[in-house]
């Protein structure tokens, strides 16, 4: 290990140094356990949270989603034994399933700190672990794209069947047509809240500025590959750009990315947000309904099991590809593994140009 070099984390605005620790790997994650040391965290008074001065000393609340208790509690209820042991605090947590408030007490200041800057280090590291459950995202879904779409890819099978990989069952639904912003990790009707509040906050600080309180007209034009290897293909994806030239829509992009990173509800994964509209992903062939993420860490099991296929004569072929020309009036915040009456995503809130 770099002692020189530690790996640090962001929380609530803080930077906090994080030794690195000899993992053990559980059958079950929930089972997992946590050892923190005196040293694993800086343990000065923070101003990131509040703590309270009560009749029987200190105490401070904060909001979990009760999936991450589990995390909290540990193997036996051996983390949360560790940590009052080691703080001198006592950690009220409400029961399993109960959307609640967890109440870290103590009869010194320095003890309730630390104990909540070891629980925030904690939950930031297997939050990071859970699937995405929402995005921000585009409809793509019009009627002229999906009929345009349709078009495409019976094109391609008719013309390029025979290349290593290619078949029906690479091809996204036309209905979920889309282009991802960024993908969010919201565990509970407080977190889908605030995003949705986020949302609204950014029409009022940039976005209506920027669109000129009108939708944005993109064409969809061409297609690209997602690695390095066209013979290698696991993402096909289609370009879009403004019809006026103008980056508009990307400035509009980053700065919703931006602004949700800086919330906590987000992972920065590039410097820009990367436009495309998903086509044909490999993924699709053991899942209709999966949703790649832009972050290779994440997706490492998931490449490994695809089969590639042969993109080589489908990008010579239909580089140039009119899928058409969009009306784009809406970010929406979309739900993973959901449909509405349209066939695209449910939507959990949204922001309109």
């Amino acid at each position: 290990m770099d002692i020189l070099r530690p790996t640090l984390i962001r929380i609530g605005g803080r930077v906090y140094r994080k030794n690195v620790i000899q993992e053990q790997a559980y059958q079950h994650e929930e089972e997992d356990d946590f050892c923190a040391g005196p040293g694993d965290c800086a343990d000065e008074p923070c101003d990131a949270f509040v703590v309270e001065e009560t009749e029987k000393g200190f105490q401070c609340r904060m909001e979990v989603p009760s999936l991450l208790y589990k995390y909290i509690i540990g193997k036996k209820g051996e983390t949360k034994k560790k940590l009052e042991t080691e703080t001198r605090t006592s950690i009220s947590i409400p029961k399993l399933g109960v959307e609640g408030e967890i109440v870290i007490t103590g009869q010194h200041r320095s003890g309730v700190i630390s104990a909540r800057t070891r629980i925030d280090v904690l939950l930031d590291s297997f939050r990071k672990k859970q699937p995405f459950t929402h995005f921000l995202s585009l409809a793509l879904n019009q009627p002229t794209i999906q009929e345009k779409f349709l078009q495409f890819k019976e094109e391609v099978l008719e013309k390029c069947s025979k290349d290593h990989g290619v078949s029906s069952s690479l091809f996204q639904n036309p209905a979920k047509l889309h282009l991802t912003l960024g993908t969010l990790v919201l565990l509970n009707e407080q977190e889908i809240q605030k995003a949705c509040d986020l949302l609204q906050q950014c029409k009022e600080d940039f976005v209506d500025q920027i669109a000129g309180g009108k939708p944005l007209t993109v064409e969809v034009v061409g297609v690209e590959y997602m690695n390095d290897d066209p013979a290698m293909t696991d993402i096909l994806y289609a370009k879009v750009h403004m019809k006026d030239g103008s980056d508009r829509l990307q400035v509009i992009a980053d700065q919703l990315v931006e602004r949700f990173v800086a919330s906590g509800l987000m992972l920065k994964e590039w410097d820009r947000v990367k436009l495309h509209a998903t086509v044909m992903n490999t993924l699709f062939r053991k899942d209709p309904s999966a949703e790649e993420r832009n972050n290779t860490m994440t997706g490492k099991s998931s490449f490994k099991e695809r089969e590639s296929f042969n993109g080589r004569n489908i990008l010579k072929l239909f580089e140039n590809f009119y899928f058409g020309e969009v009306q784009l009036d809406s970010v929406q915040l979309s739900q993973r593994f959901s449909s509405d009456a349209s066939g695209y995503y449910a939507t959990s809130g949204q922001l309109v140009f």
